[in-house]
């Protein structure tokens, strides 16, 4: 199942979900014009590396050199807790960063117009810090690079599934696009991050897909959205009465 789209227009303008997507969109880009070793150099520089979390130190240069494709010649230089805030914004090519991109636009407009703009984005990035130290805890000796913003944006699913649960979500299925209960779609994509997550444990895999970081997200999403529920409610609410901006939904 892909979601494409919701019928659940907003009344405010997202400013906080559209200037994450400019900005995640942009550093992309950006990193379309590094060439080879600078890529990788950049790429490792600003993405977590749970090791180097846990030891509060940069990789050894000899386990860097198996790390990266193009082993350097010395260590660069890396603050190791920035990239708890950087790696949100980078993304490992179109698929990564449009999938991402598409799953903020459909369900933060939405999260946001309850949230306020600030709140957002600050309960946006508590979940994906959240989501990455997950990670972190589950395997503290990875040397893979965890980069990518599936964690906060798994945080503002888990916000919709609470707050729009009966929202109806346009979604890919098989070869039709046909209207899904958010509660259906959200809560088929939490099952498979815990099967995955179950998976990766099992099998020891640290690398691909960022199962905890997913799970970690959404459970913080919906820990802070729950706690704060009955205000957020009653925002959610007081927005019905409020004429309909159609955000593009």
């Amino acid at each position: 199942m892909l979601p494409l789209f919701d019928r659940n227009p907003t009344r405010k303008v997202p400013v906080a979900t559209i200037s994450l997507i400019l900005v995640n969109l942009a550093v992309f880009l950006y990193m379309l014009l590094l060439q080879g070793p600078q890529l990788e150099l950049f790429t490792y520089k600003y993405s977590v590396v749970p090791w180097e979390v846990v030891h509060a130190s940069p990789l050894p240069l000899g386990v860097l050199r198996e790390v990266l494709s193009y082993p350097p010649a010395a260590a660069p230089a890396k603050q190791v807790y920035l990239p708890l805030l950087t790696s949100m914004f980078l993304h490992d090519g179109w698929l990564h960063i449009l999938g991402n991109m598409l799953y903020l636009w459909i369900f933060g407009n939405n999260v946001e117009d309850v949230l306020g703009h600030l709140p957002f984005l600050l309960f946006y990035f508590a979940c994906g810090l959240f989501g990455t130290l997950l990670h972190v805890a589950v395997f503290p000796n990875s040397v893979a690079l965890l980069l990518g913003a599936s964690g906060a944006i798994a945080g503002v699913l888990g916000a919709y599934l609470l707050l729009y649960p009966r929202a109806w979500i346009y979604t890919l299925f098989l070869f039709f696009i046909v209207p899904i209960p958010a509660f259906i779609v959200i809560g088929f994509w939490i099952v498979l991050q815990f099967f995955g997550g179950l998976s990766s444990v099992s099998g020891g895999v640290s690398a691909g897909t960022a199962w905890f970081a997913h799970i970690g997200g959404a459970s913080m999403g919906m820990i802070i959205t729950g706690i704060f529920y009955p205000l957020l409610k009653r925002r959610r609410d007081a927005l019905f009465m409020l004429p309909r901006r159609h955000w593009w939904q």
